[in-house]
């Protein structure tokens, strides 16, 4: 059966979502909407609107928890994200995966192109995808160019963990998941994770699971 939704101009479908209040129910691997791609956004919803979806998009995130939230992944297939990280991690992970605090964020119609030939790996989760993880090299410097939800340009290079969550949101708007990028012999259950490979870099994981690690120039 065709979804009702399909029919349902996009100002509407997110007035659907947020009537309820509280956090966006989280859309799972296997929905078409996240392997669809995105539409730019160019005022399909009023400034109100996308004022109240953000704030909405905040709150999932938060709730999930998470570092980032694409639209698609609340079902809206606008070409909208956020990003927020504080980064709670023990400075050993901070040193190893350039993980340091983000403040919140909207990205709007975002894109991103490599600064450099330099790839980082290290294991990668999706709130689409829950339970798993699995190692996925990315570059390890990126130029973002997006707008805010005000309309006002960006443009920014990221590097580091923040870099890996500017890829992982921006693919989601591609209609890419993690799992396309990731090493599948390094796919591992969350208690899998905790049991063996919680060390700051996937090293140890890469010689007992038999893949290999991007070796840098």
């Amino acid at each position: 059966m065709a979804s009702p939704h399909g029919r349902t101009p996009l100002a509407e479908r997110v007035e659907e979502l947020l009537a309820p209040g509280g956090p966006l129910p989280i859309v799972a691997a296997g929905d078409p909407v996240l392997r669809r791609g995105t539409v730019p956004f160019d005022g399909q919803l009023d400034p109100a609107l996308l004022a109240r979806f953000v704030e909405a998009l905040r709150v999932t995130m938060h709730a999930a928890p998470g570092v980032g939230l694409a639209a698609p992944q609340v079902g809206v297939p606008l070409r909208i994200a956020v990003v927020e990280d504080p980064a709670p991690v023990p400075e050993e992970v901070r040193r190893a995966r350039g993980r340091v605090p983000q403040p919140f964020r909207v990205l709007v119609n975002p894109s991103y192109e490599p600064v450099g030939a330099a790839r980082a790996a290290f294991f990668e989760g999706c709130l689409s995808v829950p339970g798993w993880q699995a190692v996925v090299a990315r570059h390890a410097e990126v130029r973002l160019r997006a707008r805010d939800e005000h309309g006002r340009g960006v443009d920014e290079v990221f590097t580091g963990w923040p870099a890996r969550i500017v890829q992982h949101e921006t693919d989601h708007l591609d209609g890419v998941l993690y799992l396309d990028r990731a090493e599948p012999r390094s796919l591992s259950s969350n208690e899998a994770m905790a049991r063996h490979w919680a060390q700051p870099t996937p090293e140890e994981a890469a010689r007992a699971l038999g893949f290999e690690l991007p070796q840098n120039p």
